[in-house]
């Protein structure tokens, strides 16, 4: 399957649609080469790996007691550093992220991870390596 976003529920937008049929494309395209016999040399390449969903803060009822803040809403992907602000409670007070390293969250504030009790989740980055492929049948 391919997800590609964002896009709010029940909304059909032109460019992420394009975005999907050219990955389609890629992917089609690199399964035709492999059929083929072509060789792939090694590569490597970054991604962000899921480290942990974080729920919005609650108190003592499961009620959420602050929300996104503004400065991390609409930054997917954005590096998110020790003392950055997270959450804004109804009251003002400004919860900021406290971690070891930076991370990059995503999801941020997504209506359908509501329910979920998903405020957004915290990814990092890694390289991965793939040795060079080839197809062994041909």
């Amino acid at each position: 399957g391919v997800e590609v976003g964002p896009q709010p529920q029940g909304v059909v937008r032109a460019d992420i649609l394009d975005k999907m049929r050219k990955i389609i494309k890629h992917g089609l395209d690199f399964v035709q080469l492999f059929n083929e016999g072509r060789e792939f040399p090694p590569c490597t390449i970054e991604v962000f790996k899921i480290m942990e969903k974080v729920d919005y803060p609650r108190n003592k009822n499961d009620e959420v007691i602050a929300i996104i803040h503004p400065k991390l809403q609409d930054q997917d992907w954005q590096p998110l550093n020790n003392g950055d602000p997270l959450f804004l409670t109804l009251d003002g007070e400004v919860i900021a992220y406290k971690g070891d390293c930076t991370v990059y969250p995503t999801f941020i504030n997504e209506a359908a991870y509501y329910e979920k009790k998903q405020a957004f989740v915290k990814t990092v980055k890694v390289k991965l390596t793939a040795k060079h492929i080839r197809s062994s049948v041909l």
